[in-house]
């Protein structure tokens, strides 16, 4: 382990602890350390995949070391540009444990030997893997922050139906901030999934000759985004807020972290080269 990623570990685990520590006390001068800490945990793991590009060549997510660590980088970027927009100050508590552990995986996991498959090689640097790598990444951290926020939004619920003023009722938003915010988050996320999806179809017919083969892979991504656009299409059409969209944004997380990890371990299929250990 480098020093950039010895200082990337360190800044992720103080930001974790801060943000913590900010949640007990409730004291800004903790928040706005964490938020530093975090900042720089992420500047430092931009740092490494930048040195991990230019030495491969390509985008790294041929492995499961290397699609944990570009996870963890995308759930942090998006973090970083939304929780001050939506004001989910307390978030970190949620997404600095995420991180840290993606990324804490990403360096302890062995590497493969060997090179990706010829005709993943060969391709690697095609514009459409590019933009299918970065969309679907952006749009699952995205979509997990929104995953999120719904288990806070039934934290809060409960503590204000059952009149508990307790730990949580001081420290969280209100219900009302937490929907927006989870709102936004599927929005963003769904847009990111969709655009990723269309890449990875067209993706398909170059690297293996047909757009779509009924991968396991590719079904359980299907099958993310039908859920996802189903509760999109409940918030917007029939008016779904509160309790059932924060409950189907949980579910949604299942299905998206089953369709990530699940997949390749579980199921057979030509995407498990992605996740070779």
């Amino acid at each position: 382990m480098n020093i950039a990623a010895i200082l990337m570990v360190a800044s992720y685990g103080i930001s974790m602890v801060l943000y913590f520590v900010y949640l007990i006390a409730q004291r800004d001068p903790f928040y706005n350390a964490g938020r530093y800490a975090f900042t720089g945990g992420f500047l430092f793991h931009s740092i490494l995949l930048g040195i991990q590009i230019a030495a491969l060549g390509h985008i790294p997510a041929f492995t499961l070391a290397q699609a944990l660590f570009i996870s963890g980088w995308a759930l942090a970027g998006v973090f970083l540009v939304l929780h001050r927009k939506l004001n989910l100050k307390f978030f970190g508590i949620y997404v600095a444990p995420m991180v840290l552990l993606a990324v804490l995986a990403a360096l302890l996991l062995p590497e493969p030997s060997g090179e990706p498959v010829a005709n993943l090689k060969s391709l690697a640097g095609n514009t459409w893997l590019i933009v299918h790598i970065i969309t679907i990444f952006v749009g699952d951290a995205a979509l997990a922050l929104a995953g999120g926020v719904g288990v806070f939004y039934l934290i809060q619920e409960r503590a204000i139906k059952h009149k508990k003023r307790g730990f949580f009722y001081k420290r969280l938003p209100p219900l009302e901030l937490l929907d927006s915010a989870g709102y936004a988050c599927l929005v963003l996320g769904f847009i990111m999934l969709t655009v990723g999806l269309i890449t990875g179809i067209i993706y398909a017919g170059l690297a293996w000759g047909r757009f779509w083969a009924w991968d396991p892979k590719e079904v359980w991504s299907g099958i993310t985004w039908l859920v996802y656009a189903a509760l999109l299409h409940e918030r917007l059409v029939v008016g779904w807020r509160g309790r059932r969209a924060a409950i189907m944004a949980i579910i949604g997380l299942g299905v998206l972290l089953f369709t990530f990890l699940g997949v390749n371990f579980l199921l057979e299929g030509h995407h498990g080269v992605f996740t070779k250990v």
